[in-house]
């Protein structure tokens, strides 16, 4: 096992690779990874350049996360946030903390200065040292917006409001018809994205959103194609236990798509490689292991262990449980 590939969303996805790399040290020390990461929840705020999943990741594995929340730094102010308020700018349900602040800032200038986001996130990189090679999906703005079903604040049914303004601000609580992930027709895989993928020995679907995360990643055009062609093996892990979304509200984007919040269900979203699909194996909670025969029946190799990242070690067993599947 030489070269691993994990297509990662935010919280869920930082915290499988930590874990994955944990295993890999002992098993596959010289094994490279690369992350291809979701850049659809990225947006501009203050004048700045945000990319949330890109940055969670880069944190956790560089050793600068908050751990109780998963996202952002520890350790926070919010002086400038507050200043920027009163202003009247900036959104009050979004606030940034100021350690954050300053990635942002950065990002931002190398970006104005001509950089790609692929040799921004690079250069934040050589701070974090994140022991991962780290790719957005994509160096085109790719922003997901989703269409309100009914009326609320100062919106009115029918309009697209920003995905992290419906997942922060309305905690995925307000009822919405659909995603439209604007500027993705257009967009290209970022360099070295497809050859990560069909260069790999390994490829893994982490127990990210399958919808506003993997499934973004996966809409790039040629990003599937490179998946279905792959001589890798390519296994996903179920972000769903016991008909419950392990974090976030991955149970309403699933819903809104008409995919039922179960381990089943989501893997035969995901597909068997074999009938057209992505999977060549699926690994479910032991919770969820009744599912193993439908399955099996549908062409997916399937295995059940324990899911739940309470720490590290779970983590690390988890990750020693997708290697096992292959």
């Amino acid at each position: 096992m030489k070269r691993v590939t994990v297509l990662a969303g935010g919280v869920g996805g930082a915290r499988f690779t930590r874990g994955l790399l944990a295993h890999l040290a002992v098993v596959a020390p010289d094994a490279a990874v690369t992350v291809i990461v979701n850049t659809g929840d990225d947006m501009w705020l203050d004048g700045l350049r945000i990319c949330p999943d890109l940055d969670t990741v880069m944190y956790t594995l560089g050793g600068g996360i908050n751990e109780e929340q998963g996202w952002g730094r520890p350790d926070e102010s919010r002086r400038a946030s507050a200043e920027i308020a009163a202003y009247g700018r900036g959104w009050s349900w979004f606030t940034l903390g100021d350690l954050d602040l300053a990635t942002h800032i950065v990002r931002t200038d190398l970006l104005r200065n001509g950089s790609t986001l692929s040799q921004a996130t690079e250069f934040l990189c050589r701070r974090w040292q994140p022991g991962v090679r780290l790719l957005p999906m994509s160096d085109q703005p790719v922003e997901t917006h989703v269409c309100l079903a009914e009326n609320i604040d100062d919106h009115t049914a029918g309009d697209y409001i920003h995905f992290e303004e419906w997942w922060v601000r309305y905690r995925a609580r307000v009822a919405i018809t659909g995603f439209e992930q604007r500027g993705l027709a257009d967009s290209v895989a970022a360099p070295g994205v497809l050859a990560a993928i069909t260069e790999a020995d390994l490829v893994v679907l982490p127990p990210s959103n399958p919808v506003v995360s993997v499934g973004t990643i996966l809409a790039v055009p040629g990003v599937r194609q490179a998946l279905r062609a792959t001589r890798a093996r390519v296994v996903g892990v179920s972000p769903i236990i016991g008909g419950a979304a392990v974090r976030g509200m991955a149970d309403v984007c699933l819903h809104t798509i008409g995919v039922e919040t179960n381990a089943l269900a989501v893997g035969l979203h995901y597909g068997a490689r074999t009938n057209g699909g992505l999977l060549d194996a699926w690994l479910i909670d032991e919770t969820d292991a009744a599912a193993l025969p439908a399955l099996l029946h549908a062409g997916i190799h399937s295995a059940a262990a324990p899911l739940w990242m309470t720490d590290l070690p779970a983590t690390t067993a988890m990750a020693a449980a997708v290697l096992a599947l292959v």
